[in-house]
C-alpha cells in the first residue's frame, strides 16, 4: 500500500486559488537521494510563474506536465531516510536545500509537501543558529547572490549568454543592489558589505530602516527620486527586479563598470553597454548542496540573515501567493509544516 502524505498540488494552471491542500502519495527516495521530512517552505518568483503556467513565455516554451504537480524548491528539515551508499546524512539530520534547480523548473520540484526527496548533493545541514523558517527562506533567494557576487560553482551551459557569468572582485568596488528590499535584494546588500563593497541600497521607503541595519552604506528611496538621476560612477549594478527599461540603469555606472541581472529578459542596452565598455552578465542559479553549506556559515554566524515577510501554514499557499501577487515584499514567504 503506498504511504500518503498530505501536499499542495495543481492539477491545472492557474491562479492562487488553483492550489489545493490535499493528500498525495509520499515520495520513494532513490540512489543518492535523501528523504526530508518538510518543516518549512519558502515560497520564490518561479513558484507563481510555474503555478500560472509561464503563460509571460512564448507559447512554444510553455510547460505541459503530467497532472497533478506538486510546485517548489526551497525547504528545511529533518533526514527520514537515507539511501544506500549516500554519506555525510544521517537520519534526524537538521538540513536545508534548493531542490532540483532548474532542472524540475517546468515540472515542480515537490517542495510544498509533507516530505521531499532531495539528492544529497543538493542538501546542506541547517545553520543551527537559525530556525527552519529561516533556513527554508533561505536557498533559491542565497544561491542566487552567492553565484551572482562570489562563485558560479558549476560549468553548466548559461541559458541566457553564451559566456560563463564571472563574478567580480568587491573590496574597495561601489555597487548598487536594484531591488534591494526583497527576497535576493537584501541578501546581495549583504555579501557585498560582506565582501568589503561600499553598497548603495535602491528600494521603497519602507524598506530604508532595514538597510541601515543590513549594512547599506546609502540608501536610495525609488519613489521619490529615479535611481539613475543621483548614482553615478558606480564599478557595479546589480538589477534584482528586471522588466522594462533596465537600460536605465547603465546610466549609474562608470565606464568599464559591470552590469550584473539577475533577470536579463528584455534587456536591450548591449550596444550601449559594449560602447561604454560594460560587461552586462547574468547566470541561471543552479542547486548546490556545498556552495549552500559555505553560505549557509554566514548565516549560523549571523553575518547574513534572511528577512521574513510574512508566513503561511502549508494549507493556505493559496493565501501565501496572493500575498505575493501583491508586491511589495519585505524578504521572504514562508510555509510552515505542522
Amino acid at each position: 500500500m503506498t504511504e500518503v502524505m498530505k501536499a499542495v498540488r495543481l492539477h491545472a494552471f492557474g491562479g492562487p486559488e488553483m492550489l489545493r491542500y490535499e493528500e498525495a502519495p509520499r515520495p520513494a527516495i532513490g540512489p543518492g537521494e535523501v528523504l526530508v521530512r518538510v518543516h518549512a517552505v519558502g515560497i520564490n518568483p518561479p513558484d507563481l510563474y510555474l503555478r500560472d503556467g509561464y503563460r509571460a513565455l512564448p507559447l512554444e516554451w510553455q510547460p505541459h506536465p503530467a497532472f497533478p504537480i506538486i510546485i517548489g524548491t526551497d525547504v528545511s528539515g529533518v533526514v527520514e531516510a537515507v539511501a544506500d551508499g549516500v554519506t555525510g546524512f544521517a537520519v534526524g539530520d537538521e538540513v536545508f536545500s534548493m531542490v532540483r534547480f532548474p532542472e524540475d523548473l517546468m515540472k515542480g520540484s515537490d517542495a510544498y509537501a509533507e516530505y521531499v526527496r532531495v539528492a544529497a548533493t543538493e542538501l546542506a545541514h541547517k545553520p543551527l543558529g537559525i530556525h527552519h523558517v529561516e533556513a527554508a527562506a533561505a536557498p533559491m533567494s542565497l544561491l542566487t547572490a552567492w553565484q551572482f557576487l562570489i562563485a558560479v560553482g558549476h560549468d553548466a551551459p548559461n541559458p541566457f549568454q553564451p559566456s560563463r557569468h564571472e563574478p567580480v572582485p568587491l573590496e574597495g568596488k561601489t555597487v548598487v543592489v536594484n531591488g534591494a528590499g526583497g527576497g535576493v535584494g537584501h541578501l546581495l546588500v549583504q555579501l557585498a558589505k560582506w565582501q568589503g563593497a561600499q553598497v548603495v541600497a535602491v528600494a521603497s521607503s519602507r524598506n530604508e530602516k532595514l538597510m541601515r541595519e543590513l549594512g547599506a552604506d546609502h540608501f536610495v528611496d525609488y519613489t521619490k527620486e529615479a535611481a539613475e538621476d543621483v548614482i553615478h560612477d558606480a564599478d557595479l549594478v546589480v538589477d534584482a527586479v528586471g522588466g522594462a527599461n533596465m537600460e536605465r540603469l547603465l546610466r549609474m555606472l562608470k565606464p568599464g563598470g559591470g552590469l550584473f541581472l539577475v533577470n536579463p529578459l528584455g534587456f536591450a542596452g548591449h550596444g550601449a553597454a559594449r560602447e561604454r565598455g560594460i560587461t552586462v552578465s547574468s547566470t541561471q542559479v543552479r542547486s548546490n548542496g556545498a556552495q549552500l553549506a559555505e553560505a549557509g556559515r554566514l548565516l549560523d554566524e549571523g553575518t547574513v540573515r534572511v528577512v521574513i515577510d510574512s508566513r503561511f501554514p502549508l494549507a493556505d499557499a493559496a493565501a501565501a501567493h496572493t500575498r505575493a501577487a501583491k508586491g511589495g515584499i519585505q524578504g521572504k514567504i514562508v510555509l510552515t509544516v505542522a
